[in-house]
C-alpha cells in the first residue's frame, strides 16, 4: 500500500509527489507576499515597498498586511496549491499597483525550483509613481546562504546571485533578474553628487539572531534610516533643500560577516519589472524570464479550465451575470487557498486557569499541577487563515468551512491540513482553538488572548471535512464513469530545456478519493486522535442534567461550554450572542448540536474503518442526544430551541434568544423532515422582522431588545459560515426528503441562495477583477461584522 506522503518527515527522503507540488508555496501569508516552504526553521522570502515621493512615506512601508497601510485592493486573482498564482496589489497612496506571479517548477529530490515576477505600474499615469521595492531573503536553522555577487560600494548592476544550502533543501541558488525597461528617477535636487548610486540595485547582508528573521522591516529599515540621517546632515542648511528621496533612502551596499538575512532593494520611476529564480541544483533546471512569459499564462488558462469543471454553474443560473460571477468565484476560491500559511512556533498555554462557575468541575484539576502560563514545545501547523491583516493564524473552528471548499479544489492539500491539525491533539485530547505559533504570530494577537487553557473547547467543525472526505470517497466508488479530465499544466519550455511541469495528476482528482485503500489508511490515522478528542469533548464540557431534576431520556447527555465570561462565550464562537448568566448548571444548545454531529462523524468513520463496536456505541450516543436537545432544549411556550440555565431557587428555565443558536438542529440538519419543530423554525427563518433580510440570515432577531447593541458581532450581522450551514442542511435535506415542509424549504432555500449570493458579489466584487471591499476575501468563513458582510462560496450548493 502507497503511504501517504504528508504522514512522513519532512526531510529531503520524503516523496517527491510532496515535494514538488506542496512544498514551496505563499506560506506567509500576513505578508503581502512571502514565500516559504513547509518547514520549520529554513529559508523565507519576503516583500517590501515604500514611496520615493517624498521622506515621509518610508514610515508606511508596506510589508505585513494591514488595513491602516491604506492599500486599495490586494487579491489573488488566481491561485493553485500546486503551481503558484497571481495577485494583484492597488496601492493608492503610491499610486502604484503591483502584480506578484509566482510558478512552482517541479523536479529534483529536494521540493523543486519556483520563479517570481513582481512587477508594477502607476494606477493613475498623470501622478507619481516612484516606489522603492525590497525583496529579502533570510534563513534560520542548520544551513548557511552567501551572495555570490561581488560587493560594490555604490551599487549593483545586472543580475544578483546567492547561494545556499539546508539539510532539508539541499544546495540552491536564488538570483534576482531586472526586467527590459525599468526606468529610474534620474533627476532631482543635488542628483550630480549621487550619479554613481543612481539606478543601480542597493544591498545588505547581516545576521540575525534564530527566530527573529520576521522582524526583517524594522532591522531594514533602520539600516536605510541610519544611512540617511548620515547623509542628510550635510544638506541641513542647503538652499536647495535636502537630496531627493530616491537618492537617500537606500541600503547601504555592505555584507557582514555570518550573514543570515540579505535583502535586495530597487526603485523605480513609473513602469517597472524583476523576476526572482530559485533554482534546486537536483532538479538540473535552468530558469529565464522565459519559465515566467510562458508558465503563467498556461497557468492561468489551466487553472479557469479546472475551475469550470470544479465548480460548475447551477441549471438555474441566470447566462448574463455567470462570466463575472466565475470571476469572482475564483478570486474567492484563490483567496481562500492562496491564504493558506505554515506557522511554527511555541504557544503559551495555562493549565489552571478557570472561572468561579468552572471551578467545581475543572478537568485541569487532575493535570500536572502546573500553574500559571508556560510556553509550550514548538509545533508545525499548515493552515487556511481566517484574514491575512487580522486574524494571520489558525482557528480550530474557522478550519472547518474552510477545509469544505478547499477540499472540493484540491482534496489532498485539505487532507494535508486536517492531518496537521490532528496532530495538534495532545494526549488528553485538547487542542487550543486558536493555533497563535511563534513571535510572529504574537504580535498580531492583543495579549489578552495570547494564552490558550486546556478545557477551553471549540465547535469541532474538523468533523464537516472529515464527513465531506467520506462522502466524496463514497460518491466516487459508486461512480463506474471516468474521472474528472486531466487539466494539468503540460507545456514544454523549447530548446533544450526540460518540461516545465509534466501533466499534473492532481487536476484529474484526487488519489485518496479514487483508492478505496488509501481514503482507509487515511481514515485509520486520524481515527485513535479524533476518538481521543472526542472523549475530551464528552469528558470536559459535559453539563449538568440529574442535579437539578432535569427531565430527559438520557441522564448524561447534556453540555456546556467551559471558559465563558459574563458577556461573551467566545469558546461558542459566537462571541457576544445573548446568553443567561453564568452558572455551573448552563446547558448549551449549540454545543449539544455540535456534539450530535461530532457523534455521528465518528460513527460514519468508525464504519468505514471496520471499528463495528464502536460504531454502535457512536449510534446509541447519537439517539441519547437527539432525543435530549428536544427534551432539554425545546421551549413550547416560545416554539423555539434555546439554551437552558438554573435561577436562584435551582430551578432549570430556558433561555431564549431567536437567532443562528435557535436554529442549531436545523443548521446541522439533526431534525428529521417529519419534526413538529421545523414549521416554526422555518417560519423564524422566514420572517423579517426575525432572521430574514436581503443580504443573508441575521444572527439575531431584528426584533430581539438586544438586535444590533453593544460590541455587534453576532447581535444582527450576516455570518456566512451560519448561512452555508443553512442552505445545506435546505438542500441537502429538507428540500430534498419528503416531509411537510419540503417545497416551504425549496422556497426559502432558492431565495436565500439568491440573496447571499448578490450581497457577498455586490459589496465585495466589481465587473474589475480583483476589486475587493478591504483587500481580501476569504472563502466560506468569514469575520464579517456588518449585514453586508463579504465573502462566501457561490459555487458550492
Amino acid at each position: 500500500m502507497q503511504l501517504l506522503w504528508f504522514l512522513l518527515p519532512l526531510t529531503s527522503v520524503a516523496a517527491n509527489q510532496f515535494n514538488d507540488t506542496l512544498l514551496w508555496g505563499a506560506y506567509r501569508p500576513n505578508l503581502y507576499f512571502g514565500l516559504r516552504p513547509r518547514i520549520p526553521q529554513s529559508l523565507m522570502t519576503g516583500l517590501m515597498w515604500f514611496g520615493t515621493h517624498d521622506y515621509q512615506s518610508i514610515s508606511k512601508t508596506r510589508h505585513a498586511c494591514d488595513q491602516g497601510d491604506g492599500i486599495t485592493s490586494y487579491t489573488w486573482t488566481e491561485y493553485d496549491t500546486r503551481e503558484g498564482g497571481v495577485q494583484v496589489i492597488k496601492d493608492g497612496p503610491n499610486n502604484v499597483k503591483i502584480t506578484t506571479e509566482f510558478l512552482k517548477v517541479a523536479g529534483g529530490d529536494h521540493g523543486g525550483s519556483w520563479a517570481a515576477r513582481i512587477k508594477g505600474e502607476p494606477m493613475n499615469p498623470d501622478l507619481l509613481s516612484r516606489p522603492s521595492l525590497i525583496f529579502y531573503l533570510g534563513l534560520e536553522g542548520l544551513g548557511g546562504m552567501d551572495m555570490d555577487t561581488d560587493e560594490e560600494e555604490n551599487g549593483l548592476e545586472g543580475d544578483v546571485k546567492f547561494s545556499g544550502s539546508t539539510p532539508e533543501l539541499d544546495e540552491f541558488t536564488i538570483r534576482i533578474v531586472d526586467g527590459p525597461n525599468n526606468t529610474h528617477v534620474t533627476r532631482g535636487p543635488h542628483a550630480e553628487e549621487f550619479e554613481e548610486r543612481i539606478g543601480k540595485t542597493h544591498f545588505l547582508g547581516q545576521p540575525v539572531p534564530q527566530g527573529n528573521i520576521w522582524q526583517a522591516k524594522e532591522l531594514l529599515l533602520q539600516s536605510i534610516i541610519k544611512r540617511a540621517q548620515d547623509i542628510l546632515l550635510p544638506y541641513k542648511d542647503a538652499t536647495a533643500g535636502p537630496p531627493d528621496p530616491a537618492f537617500v533612502l537606500q541600503l547601504p551596499d555592505e555584507v557582514y560577516t555570518g550573514s543570515n538575512l540579505y535583502a535586495v532593494q530597487k526603485s523605480f520611476d513609473g513602469k517597472f519589472q524583476f523576476d526572482v529564480f530559485f533554482e534546486s541544483k537536483s532538479s538540473k533546471q535552468k530558469l529565464s524570464s522565459t519559465t515566467i512569459d510562458q508558465g503563467i499564462p498556461a497557468l492561468v488558462e489551466s487553472y479557469g479550465k479546472r475551475f469550470q469543471t470544479a465548480f460548475p454553474f447551477p441549471p438555474d443560473f441566470p447566462p448574463a451575470k455567470r462570466d463575472s460571477l466565475e470571476a469572482f468565484s475564483k478570486a474567492v476560491t484563490s483567496n481562500l487557498v492562496g491564504g493558506v500559511g505554515y506557522f511554527y512556533g511555541t504557544s503559551i498555554v495555562n493549565r489552571k486557569f478557570s472561572y468561579e462557575w468552572d471551578e467545581e468541575d475543572d478537568p485541569s484539576d487532575s493535570q500536572d499541577g502546573e500553574s500559571g502560563a508556560r510556553l509550550t514545545e514548538p509545533k508545525a501547523l499548515l493552515t487556511a487563515t481566517p484574514s491575512r491583516s487580522f486574524f494571520p493564524r489558525g482557528f480550530y473552528w474557522d478550519e472547518g468551512f474552510h477545509l469544505l471548499h478547499i477540499g472540493e479544489w484540491d482534496n489532498d492539500f485539505s487532507l494535508a491540513i486536517l492531518k496537521d491539525w490532528i496532530e495538534l491533539i495532545d494526549d488528553d485530547g485538547w487542542v487550543a482553538r486558536e493555533q497563535i505559533l511563534g513571535e510572529e504570530a504574537r504580535s498580531k494577537v492583543p495579549a489578552e488572548f495570547q494564552t490558550q487553557v486546556p478545557n477551553y473547547a471549540n465547535p469541532p467543525t474538523l468533523t464537516m471535512a472529515v464527513t465531506a472526505f467520506i462522502a466524496r470517497v463514497k460518491k466516487a466508488a459508486a461512480s463506474s464513469g471516468p474521472s474528472d479530465q486531466d487539466l494539468g499544466m503540460n507545456f514544454g519550455m523549447g530548446g533544450t530545456q526540460e518540461p516545465l511541469s509534466q501533466a499534473v495528476k492532481h487536476s484529474a482528482g484526487s488519489q485518496y478519493v479514487e483508492s478505496p485503500e488509501l481514503a482507509l489508511t487515511f481514515l485509520k490515522s486520524i481515527y485513535a486522535p479524533l476518538k481521543r478528542h472526542y472523549d475530551w469533548f464528552r469528558r470536559t464540557q459535559r453539563g449538568q442534567i440529574k442535579q437539578y431534576a432535569r427531565v430527559a431520556r438520557s441522564r448524561t447527555e447534556g453540555y456546556r461550554w467551559r471558559g465563558r465570561s459574563e458577556q461573551h462565550v467566545l469558546t461558542s464562537g459566537m462571541d457576544d450572542y445573548p446568553r443567561g448568566p453564568p452558572h455551573a448548571g448552563e446547558l448549551h444548545l449549540d454545543l449539544i448540536s455540535w456534539m450530535a454531529f461530532f457523534t455521528g462523524t465518528m460513527k460514519d468513520i468508525a464504519e468505514f474503518v471496520g471499528e463495528t463496536d464502536d460504531a454502535t456505541t457512536f449510534g446509541a450516543i447519537e439517539q441519547a442526544i437527539l432525543h435530549n436537545i428536544d427534551d432539554l432544549h425545546w421551549s413550547g411556550e416560545r416554539q423555539m430551541y434555546c439554551d437552558a440555565n438554573v435561577d436562584t431557587e435551582d430551578e432549570s428555565y430556558h433561555v431564549c434568544h431567536q437567532g443562528y443558536l435557535s436554529m442549531f438542529p436545523l443548521f446541522l440538519a439533526l431534525l428529521p423532515p417529519s419534526s413538529p419543530h421545523l414549521g416554526p423554525m422555518l417560519d423564524a427563518l422566514s420572517d423579517p422582522k426575525q432572521l430574514w433580510s436581503p443580504y443573508g440570515l441575521r444572527s439575531l432577531s431584528a426584533s430581539h431588545p438586544e438586535f444590533g447593541q453593544g460590541e455587534n458581532y453576532w447581535k444582527g450581522p450576516v455570518w456566512m459560515q451560519m448561512n452555508y450551514l443553512a442552505l445545506r442542511a435546505l438542500y441537502k435535506k429538507y428540500a430534498a426528503e419528503e416531509g411537510p415542509y419540503k417545497a416551504r424549504a425549496q422556497e426559502i432555500y432558492k431565495q436565500l441562495r439568491k440573496n447571499i449570493i448578490d450581497n457577498v458579489y455586490n459589496v465585495s466584487f466589481s465587473p474589475v477583477v480583483g476589486r475587493v471591499s478591504d483587500g481580501e476575501l476569504i472563502a466560506m468563513c468569514c469575520r464579517s461584522t456588518s449585514g453586508q458582510g463579504m465573502s462566501g462560496s457561490s459555487m458550492m450548493l
